[in-house]
């Protein structure tokens, strides 16, 4: 990146932003990444603009995961501390009032898979591979996986992937649900920049209450749950600008014009 940062921002139409993953040769989730795309998400967090989010990887992989041959160098002592503020920026990253997307190239293994995992949606190229190799280094997946994973592919199956630590391919993540949808590769990012505008054309406010019920319901009962949806929808979405245009775009037959108000 001309800035000389690890993770770049690129700036489109309708309020969606583009983050880039950039420590070549395999977008290794090193500190100085990880401090970087903190970064970039405090960046994020205060732009009522944004709309929609795409996080991808520069070159050929989208995140082999931790930085290895940092982690040699670290005193054990510190290493609980390393993995708190890795946790960190992947709670803040899944926080997001906007929806994230990954775009998955090359591979997706340890802490990157777990990076796809604090996205909302994930697009993978068919050539895609997606792991959780961490107890192949007598580790566990330690930014979220062992939570993340079976709340999106099951217990079993999370458990067999984290168990084995072997790799999968994107056709076999799409089966089991780990990735929304797969795309030739080589156009993972035009795929996901592409929902990411259609997103961005639905009402702002809508779609952030839509996300945040979503995921605070998933830690509720489902009675607690539809409790906490209608107060959103009464607090968020009913005082909203954008309800009235909505309704005033369907009745005149036009496409609406949401101002995320």
């Amino acid at each position: 990146m001309a800035d000389g940062t690890q993770v770049g921002r690129k700036s489109e139409d309708d309020g969606v932003e583009i983050l880039v993953l950039n420590h070549p040769p395999v977008n290794a989730l090193g500190s100085r990444l990880l401090a970087d795309l903190d970064g970039r998400l405090a960046e994020l967090e205060s732009d009522p603009k944004v709309r929609a989010v795409v996080v991808t990887g520069e070159g050929q992989y989208f995140s082999a995961g931790a930085d290895v041959k940092e982690m040699a160098t670290i005193d054990l002592a510190s290493a609980p501390e390393v993995a708190r503020r890795g946790l960190a920026v992947y709670a803040r990253l899944a926080a997001l009032r906007a929806p994230v997307i990954a775009a998955i190239n090359g591979l997706a293994l340890g802490g990157g898979l777990e990076l796809a995992l604090a996205c909302d949606l994930r697009l993978a190229g068919e050539s895609a591979k997606l792991g959780a190799p961490e107890v192949t280094l007598g580790l566990i997946p330690a930014y979220g996986g062992t939570q993340r994973l079976p709340r999106l592919v099951g217990v079993a199956k999370a458990k067999e992937l984290i168990f084995t630590g072997a790799m999968i391919s994107a056709a076999e993540a799409l089966r089991i649900g780990l990735v929304n949808k797969t795309v030739p590769a080589g156009q993972e990012l035009r795929a996901a920049r592409d929902l990411a505008h259609t997103i961005a054309q639905r009402a702002p406010k809508a779609v952030q209450a839509a996300k945040r019920s979503i995921v605070e319901g998933m830690e509720l009962s489902l009675a607690h749950g539809i409790e906490n949806e209608t107060r959103l929808f009464e607090s968020e979405v009913m005082s909203s600008e954008d309800l009235g245009e909505g309704i005033a775009a369907f009745v005149e037959r036009r496409p609406p014009k949401f101002q995320g108000k």
